[in-house]
């Protein structure tokens, strides 16, 4: 399984910024996703996941309201639509993913099997 990750970038606080993950998995509508961000200095924390179809999320307090998890399952594709950045978004982030049970939405690390590479979000002021 490989999934690529892409989207990162430099933006300003307050402005949007979209993540992608593209998974080569075969039956994607039973994969659920992940995605994970790593500041320098913390531990790598889950802010969103998604079950296989879709209609479970899970979001950590730090982005609910500001971020949200979807996926297109024609394209095997997961996205992170993040907006209102803070300075403290400032992180590399890291989709995940696993065949999951049911509807499930996963959110520790070690809940997922398949990691992609991560793509670096810096939110300047």
């Amino acid at each position: 399984v490989q999934l690529q990750a892409s989207g990162g970038g430099l933006v300003q606080a307050g402005g949007s910024l979209r993540l992608s993950c593209e998974a080569s998995v075969v039956t994607f509508r039973l994969y659920a996703m992940g995605w994970f961000r790593q500041a320098p200095g913390k531990e790598r924390e889950c802010v969103a996941g998604i079950g296989g179809s879709g209609g479970n999320t899970y979001y950590a307090d730090s982005v609910k309201g500001r971020f949200t998890i979807s996926r297109d399952n024609a394209k095997n594709t997961v996205y992170l639509q993040k907006n209102s950045l803070k300075l403290e978004d400032t992180a590399v982030y890291y989709c995940a993913g696993r065949y999951g049970v049911g509807a499930r939405a996963y959110r520790a690390a070690d809940e997922y099997l398949d990691w992609g590479q991560g793509t670096l979000v810096t939110v300047s002021s």
